[in-house]
């Protein structure tokens, strides 16, 4: 069963905190599915290998070849966690099957009360199924704060 962990954005960006927990997902040596409508798949492909002048962080496209050697793959379609470790979860995506993950990272943008208001039902969802659930908020610094 994975864990839930809810990221609720209010300081920053996704693009501005995705990297951070990308890298840090790495370093676990878990492999990470990020999920997310196919309009934004090309433009969060793009950010990926150009978002510091230093780093990159190794991913791959689910409709691009070699998509199982991916250490991180961005997908519109999957529905399965199959085979990897830690699944983010952005602009309302989900995975249906969740068998094999650790974590589902959901990713909150607090400047959007449409964002809020579904994801407020997904925890609702999920709270009533029994699963793990833990809800961070970034305060005005942009540091994490576990609420829930």
């Amino acid at each position: 069963m994975a864990d839930y962990w809810f990221y609720h954005l209010e300081a920053s960006t996704l693009e501005g905190v995705l990297p951070g927990l990308l890298e840090k997902t790495l370093e676990k040596g878990w492999r990470a599915l990020v999920k997310m409508p196919a309009e934004k798949l090309a433009q969060m492909d793009e950010f990926l290998w150009t978002f510091r002048d230093d780093a990159f962080l190794p991913h791959g496209r689910d409709d691009e070849p070699m998509e199982s050697l991916q250490p991180i793959l961005l997908s519109a379609g999957k529905d399965s966690a199959e085979g990897f470790d830690a699944v983010f979860l952005i602009d309302g995506a989900s995975v249906t099957d969740m068998a094999g993950a650790s974590r589902a990272m959901v990713m909150i943008n607090g400047r959007s009360q449409e964002d809020i208001q579904r994801e407020r039902g997904r925890w609702k969802t999920l709270k009533d199924a029994g699963e793990s659930l833990a809800y961070y908020q970034q305060d005005e610094r942009g540091r994490w704060t576990k609420k829930a």
